[in-house]
């Protein structure tokens, strides 16, 4: 296959003919100026990340935990210290935690209603930030290419699986990768060469220096590794530190301080040493020499993942190696690389492995590929360009494993996603078959739109219909059903954070008999959710005791947050006063 110089063209044309272009069309239209990219890339992004926002019940542990320490700091109206439930949660700081905060606010000011077990209000900051991560990638994507091709960058991290995933997730790794594309861009125009007669943007230091101080509030120092390896790599091959004076390091190391340390004293007043402790030393530094919770991995486990994470545009990223390999002396690619390599080799030695980690890694990666792509450096091996193949067989993976997924546990063809699947395996076999005639960029293009329908079929359709899943929400049905005004919730054996999050703060996570005793000592509307592994305690306790309950429901499914089955009995005590 013949991969083409990338097509590019920056020919003003008459709207009809943009749209009889098709893709290639609208990217001349979308590129002619700054304000259309921007207007054309909100919508791409929004279309990719709104799917599913308010659909997809809370994904256990991590999100349902975020969410719920949020939903108490909102009630308690204490915004310094970070609980779920009782116990202290103090792996990150309090930066996201503040930003759903306030999503919650203005939506029940908004709305008027309550909406603090709302899980999309919750994921507005992850959205927001995957929405703002596209422009910024957008922005600093034109330091380095042209309008046109940075366009094309912004639309890989538009249409990345990975940052589909974390715009969904009420988490902080989107909003951190906008702060880090931040940093970096104030960074490159520090770096890179004026043009005769650029003056400085006295702005730029305040960006990088206030993204900073957001970054370490919402993740601690890590933000300081993604950008403090590149300064230290860049220093080191050019022999000179003199570039970064113009980041006004005496003006903005103040401006950073006065961001971050009044949390960090207030939080170190309350607890003392606890938050520190608990964030450095048992989440943060325990990563790098053990497997957390499970997690951990060998070498080379992110390049394995990068060919789903980054789908579609991983699949051109081998054919762009070569090129960037023969310019890694030049200015621009030598500042993306600093950026890309030592941070990526840092993360494959640490033991605990998880995809996100190296999701802020990716704008360089894609500024590379869309480089690569304009200056017609793509390589022509053909071995790689069989991989273009994938851009039609995923969709029809996705497809088939969705349709297996919903007749095997819900019992149904899963209709609505159908149009979408249909066209979205339209799109990636017209991306793989017409490569070698239409070249990357129009391939690509119809890859990312592959990537959109997918979105839309499996996050807005497929994921909301497998109620198998989400445990949790059926535990809600349940005692919403009763139509009791103060239901009180136990649970043994399952103890997942959704449950809390949906539920109420106040659920009980308890052993089997604590469980009976909970029932025995209230009215009817108290409920006990009882895993099949601890129901025969359950119920010699309650027989034990004289408790006198029914059975409200039963469930059986899986737990995400555990991954194996759950078949679980909710119970409701029936007279017992």
């Amino acid at each position: 296959m013949a991969t083409g110089s990338g097509n590019f063209s920056f020919r003003t044309r008459d709207p009809r003919e943009t749209w009889q272009r098709g893709l290639g069309g609208l990217l001349d239209y979308a590129s002619a100026t700054d304000t259309r990219a921007i207007v054309i890339l909100v919508v791409f992004a929004l279309l990719a990340f709104l799917p599913g926002q308010a659909k997809i019940p809370p994904i256990d542990r991590d999100e349902a935990r975020f969410a719920q320490a949020t939903k108490q700091m909102v009630d308690t109206g204490d915004y310094i210290d970070i609980r779920f439930q009782n116990e202290l949660r103090y792996k990150k700081p309090v930066g996201i935690y503040w930003l759903q905060a306030a999503a919650l606010k203005v939506a029940e000011t908004v709305t008027r209603r309550e909406m603090d077990t709302r899980i999309y209000v919750y994921r507005i900051p992850s959205l927001i930030g995957a929405v703002g991560a596209v422009i910024a990638t957008f922005w600093i994507a034109a330091m380095f290419v042209s309008r046109r091709a940075a366009l094309l960058a912004a639309i890989m991290m538009a249409s990345s699986i990975l940052l589909g995933v974390e715009a969904r997730l009420a988490k902080t790794d989107s909003m951190l990768l906008l702060m880090v594309i931040l940093c970096m861009g104030a960074m490159a125009r520090a770096y890179l060469p004026r043009s005769e007669g650029e003056r400085d943007n006295p702005a730029l230091p305040f960006v990088f220096w206030i993204a900073l101080a957001i970054g370490v509030l919402l993740k601690g120092p890590l933000i300081l590794m993604f950008v403090g390896l590149p300064i230290a790599t860049l220093v080191v091959v050019d022999r000179s530190a003199s570039w970064l004076k113009r980041l006004r390091p005496l003006i903005g190391l103040p401006v950073f301080l006065l961001l971050v340390l009044p949390w960090f004293a207030a939080i170190q007043m309350r607890t003392g040493s606890a938050f520190l402790s608990d964030s450095i030393g048992g989440d943060m530094l325990s990563k790098v020499y053990s497997g957390q919770e499970g997690h951990g991995a060998p070498p080379g486990y992110f390049i394995f993942l990068f060919f789903f994470t980054f789908w579609p545009a991983s699949l051109l990223a081998g054919m762009a190696v070569p090129g960037v390999w023969r310019d890694r002396s030049e200015t621009p690619v030598k500042f993306l690389l600093a950026w890309l390599v030592p941070a990526w080799i840092v993360f494959e030695i640490v033991i605990t492995k998880l995809p996100h980690y190296v999701l802020p890694l990716y704008p360089a990666i894609a500024i590379l590929l869309a480089r690569a792509i304009e200056t017609g450096q793509m390589t022509r091996r053909r071995w790689m360009e069989w991989g273009t193949f994938w851009w039609f067989a995923v969709p029809v993976l996705i497809f088939a494993g969705s349709l297996f997924l919903l007749l095997r546990y819900e019992g149904e063809l899963g209709w609505r996603a159908w149009p979408f699947l249909a066209a979205a395996m339209v799109f990636g076999f017209r991306a793989w078959w017409l490569y070698d005639v239409d070249g990357n960029e129009r391939s690509l293009l119809r890859a990312a739109v592959t990537t959109l329908l997918l979105s839309i079929a499996v996050y807005w359709s497929v994921i909301p219909s497998l109620a198998a899943i989400f445990p949790s929400v059926a535990i809600q049905r349940t005692v919403h059903a009763s139509e009791c005004k103060n239901p009180w919730v136990a649970a043994a054996g399952y103890h997942e954070p959704s449950m809390v999050f949906l539920s109420g703060t106040d659920t009980a996570l308890t052993s089997a008999a604590a469980a009976a005793d909970f029932l025995k000592g209230g009215d009817e509307c108290r409920f006990a959710v009882v895993d099949h592994s601890v129901e025969r305690t359950f119920v010699r306790r309650a027989e034990a005791i004289g408790l006198r309950y029914v059975q409200a429901a039963r469930f059986q499914g899986y737990s995400l947050g555990s991954g194996g089955r759950v078949s679980l009995r909710i119970y409701r005590a029936r007279g017992n006063q």
